[in-house]
């Protein structure tokens, strides 16, 4: 089992951890994730940390693949990789419908698609077995449509890829999972019980199975976000993690669009998930978060005492085991609970 850190997202001021990042490094954590919304990006605290640590890889979870275009994204992974001896991997996700066209202004789309879209063509680039040119529903190289010039041209990246840049995806929705499984070197679910992956097998073995060669779990890094508490209060461990999940299920799109709270219910927690929303959407967000089940907190991260926390833990390397996670990526700030898990996990 690999562990990784989450960074987090800034607030009005940016303050990455590096202390407790490079503190990761020692313990042995494999990598260490930056996020973006709509106020600090991820590739810039990337690039930072990258400068300021020598062994751990360092990942975006996520970039936006809306906010900048496939060709992009590559130049800046084969940049960062060339920069950092090969220790950059690529974090994309779709983004929400809110932010895609409220913040970019740039139409949603079709996610799914252009999840695969753009990592054929990052991967394209990254081979520079030819020029680019591809022919999509999202994306076309060279560009033709409304507009253009007719001047464009297929190019090949002046600048070489060294080894293979892992491209990891955030999704969640069956197709989306299923195309990751596809195209991807692995995924991010926002949560998983690891004794539950039968919510995930179908789709994953799906996009197996368009990939084709054989490629399989051992292939494939299922890497969940799992937020630590350390603390001899469960329940007050748990507050922090119920704000979070009440705004995703409850708050994180529309009534009719909220992929989280479809998540929720294929775990099992399909009356708690619908409770939630109601009330969050209602402006209630105290009672949202007093609904969010102690036991779905609990079947997706650690909270509570370290015995606690080291015999939940258990399920977490069963699974690792059974191949059915490969990483762990850790949210948590407090050192001790970073400590902790390197412990039992490493």
């Amino acid at each position: 089992m690999r562990l990784g850190m989450i960074a987090g997202y800034s607030g009005a001021k940016i303050n990455l951890p590096l202390d407790a990042i490079k503190h990761a490094e020692a313990l042995g954590y494999d990598s260490v994730w930056t996020s973006e919304a709509y106020g600090s990006d991820a590739i810039t605290p990337a690039a930072w940390i990258l400068a300021n640590t020598t062994k751990i890889r360092v990942g975006t979870a996520i970039m936006q693949m809306p906010a900048r275009t496939p060709a992009m994204a590559a130049m800046t992974a084969m940049t960062l990789a060339q920069l950092s001896n090969e220790r950059f991997i690529v974090g994309l996700g779709a983004s929400g419908p809110q932010v895609v066209e409220g913040w970019h202004g740039v139409p949603y789309g079709k996610p799914v698609t252009r999840l695969k879209e753009y990592v054929q063509i990052m991967k394209m680039i990254f081979a520079r077995e030819d020029r680019a040119v591809f022919e999509g529903k999202e994306y076309q190289l060279p560009y033709t449509g409304a507009g253009a010039t007719g001047l464009g041209k297929p190019l090949k990246s002046i600048l070489h890829c060294g080894e293979d840049i892992p491209i990891y995806a955030a999704t969640i929705t069956p197709n989306g999972v299923a195309a990751a499984a596809e195209v991807c070197d692995g995924f991010f679910p926002i949560w998983m019980d690891p004794e539950n992956y039968g919510v995930l097998k179908d789709p994953v073995d799906k996009g197996f199975a368009k990939a084709g060669g054989g490629k399989s779990l051992s292939d494939f890094d299922v890497a969940p976000f799992v937020t630590v508490v350390l603390g001899d209060d469960v329940e007050q461990c748990m507050m922090p993690i119920r704000g979070n999940m009440a705004l995703y299920i409850g708050g994180m799109g529309a009534r009719d669009k909220n992929f989280y709270n479809d998540y929720a219910k294929r775990l099992g927690f399909e009356e708690a998930a619908a409770k939630i929303q109601d009330l969050y959407l209602a402006g209630k967000k105290d009672e949202a978060m007093a609904a969010v089940p102690a036991e779905l907190i609990d079947a997706c991260h650690l909270v509570g005492p370290a015995d606690r926390i080291r015999d939940r833990a258990q399920r977490w390397r069963e699974a690792g085991k059974r191949g059915e996670v490969g990483s762990m990526l850790i949210g948590s700030a407090q050192k001790e609970a970073i400590e902790l898990m390197a412990e039992i996990m490493l």
